[in-house]
């Protein structure tokens, strides 16, 4: 599951299907809400090209029951079909995201150390690797992939639609949809360009119930991009080592 897994990366981060116009509404989602989160997931997989500037937010319970509040801004650029690059800063992590179609790369500029191996060829196969041979997950890729409508839903048993709320000043259909072992909440702006703004995931099974939440400050639908964005060179006295699951799989 995709949320649920995002929770746990994000926890532990030192990072062909049918269409979902064909794709049936799940019994105890209402109406509203499904048709607002297909515009969304719609719009934002037929963007060729895009960019977001973000903050996150993790929540950690302590062992006496105390949550504590990690936020870190975080950025997203993708260019379709086969290019990524995303980053995130903060007191727990501190990492870069490459894809340039061909290679995947993970840089850490604090101790210089970076880990790269081939890829598939397409985004949405990059993120289906990355997460399940990596365990990497580069921020809110389950709100871009072009499966996302599906991916999304694929444990939900109910979902609501809230209304309309303001977040970062622009207007947004609130959502709120339940899964057995996650809830989610999302946010999508009003209009004709319904781009998501803020991405909040519960943990239910987890103690305390903890919440990893995406707040999109700024969207760039048409990004000036060059390739060597995506394309990883490493800085003098950089240092390479191998993905961990890799290894231990070997």
């Amino acid at each position: 599951m995709i949320r649920k897994t995002l929770l746990a990366a994000a926890v532990a981060a030192p990072m062909v299907l049918a269409s979902s116009a064909a794709f049936a509404q799940t019994a105890g989602v209402d109406p509203q809400a499904d048709t607002v989160l297909r515009a969304m997931t719609s719009y934002v997989s037929g963007l060729k090209q895009f960019s977001a500037q973000t903050e996150t937010t993790l929540e950690v319970v302590t062992t006496d029951g105390q949550k504590i509040q990690i936020t870190a801004p975080s950025s997203i650029t993708v260019s379709r079909p086969d290019k990524l690059y995303a980053e995130r800063q903060g007191d727990i992590v501190n990492q870069k995201f490459f894809y340039d179609g061909k290679s995947l790369t993970l840089y850490n500029p604090d101790t210089k150390y970076y880990a790269s191996v081939p890829a598939p060829g397409n985004l949405d196969a990059m993120i289906e690797f990355a997460r399940t041979k990596l365990d990497v997950i580069a921020p809110g890729t389950d709100l871009i992939d072009t499966r996302a409508y599906q991916l999304l839903m694929q444990d939900v048993t109910a979902g609501t639609y809230l209304g309309l709320a303001v977040v970062g000043g622009q207007r947004c259909h609130h959502l709120a949809f339940r899964g057995a072992e996650v809830d989610w909440q999302l946010w999508v702006r009003e209009g004709n360009r319904p781009i998501p703004c803020k991405y909040v995931i519960t943990s239910k099974t987890v103690a305390g119930a903890p919440q990893f939440s995406i707040n999109i400050r700024k969207w760039d639908s048409a990004p000036k991009l060059a390739a060597a964005k995506f394309r990883f060179v490493p800085p003098a006295g950089a240092k390479t080592v191998e993905f961990l699951p890799l290894m231990q799989a070997q």
